[in-house]
């Protein structure tokens, strides 16, 4: 069966790697066609529209940076459910907000096609090395589908049943988990540098006991090196994603004050031209406030 992708960012070039890799017959398509010189090289098919990359795949993937891309791509004009045959499954990879998703599955239904979320969890090195997560959700039959292009590049596959939604909110779950770990981290590095005390010292002391986890030792590097042009994710796009939390937890009257605590600092840290930064220099922005250099 062919294989559509849409949306070659760093993540989305990763990913669709691994999938052609594997031996997938894949066609792959981006509005800037430079980023699709990486793919031709591992012999990808390259379309020079959504029309044709969506042709005659039976899925069609997208990742794409934020709900009004995935609204243009997969249903402005020439996009994938104008493009798309009944019966062909669109399966989202990217962060997407609750009610971004619930539309799309709606609109999908309505022209006969199937919508399957499937968001990751990782960073681009981590998607090369075919070791993410990812939070599935859609019905089960063309989740299952899904499942041997989802293979190529997860380390473990997290169902969370048959409304896409449901993997959406996951993901923005774990994001804010991520955000607040940052943010908490930020602020103890700066204690103990106001005591004088190597920041590597305490580094050692989080990701050697208690906290031995991936999020600790791959961010709390970044922060002890000051490291913020080793971009994984940058502060705009973690802007984004805090937005879509707070948003989904004002529509069920969720209180997240730790949240906004990373969403002021990662507004600060984009006034301040550091968008373009990896996320983690919110913690730079939280040692500005404690007076340090």
């Amino acid at each position: 069966m062919k294989t559509g992708f849409i949306g070659l960012g760093r993540m989305g070039r990763a990913i669709a790697t691994r999938i052609k890799t594997a031996g997938h017959d894949l066609i792959v398509y981006n509005r800037t066609h430079d980023k699709t010189k990486e793919l031709a090289a591992v012999g990808a098919a390259v379309a020079t529209s959504i029309k044709e990359a969506c042709g005659d795949s039976g899925i069609v993937v997208t990742m794409l940076s934020d709900d009004a891309a995935l609204e243009q791509v997969a249903f402005g004009p020439g996009g994938i459910c104008e493009s798309s045959r009944k019966g062909t499954i669109h399966m989202v990879m990217g962060t997407h907000g609750t009610a971004a998703i619930r539309s799309a599955q709606e609109r999908h239904a309505q022209a006969g096609q199937i919508l399957v979320s499937a968001p990751v969890l990782g960073r681009p090195d981590v998607a090369a090395a075919g070791q993410l997560g990812v939070v599935l959700a859609g019905p089960r039959e063309a989740a299952e589908k899904c499942r041997p292009l989802i293979d190529a590049v997860a380390r473990r596959v997290f169902e969370a049943g048959d409304k896409p939604e449901h993997a959406a909110i996951v993901k923005l779950a774990n994001g804010l988990v991520l955000g607040c770990a940052i943010e908490a981290m930020g602020e103890a590095f700066s204690l103990v540098r106001k005591y004088g005390v190597k920041t590597d010292v305490l580094y050692d002391v989080m990701t050697e006991g208690l906290f031995a986890a991936p999020a600790y030792k791959g961010y709390g590097k970044i922060i002890v090196d000051e490291g913020y042009t080793n971009v994984g994710f940058t502060a705009e796009l973690g802007l984004k994603d805090i937005r879509l939390i707070l948003g989904a937890a004002g529509a069920e009257h969720v209180p997240l004050p730790a949240t906004h605590t990373v969403y002021n600092h990662l507004l600060s840290a984009i006034a301040h031209g550091y968008g373009g930064k990896d996320w983690s220099v919110i913690a730079h922005e939280q040692a500005q406030e404690a007076g340090l250099k």
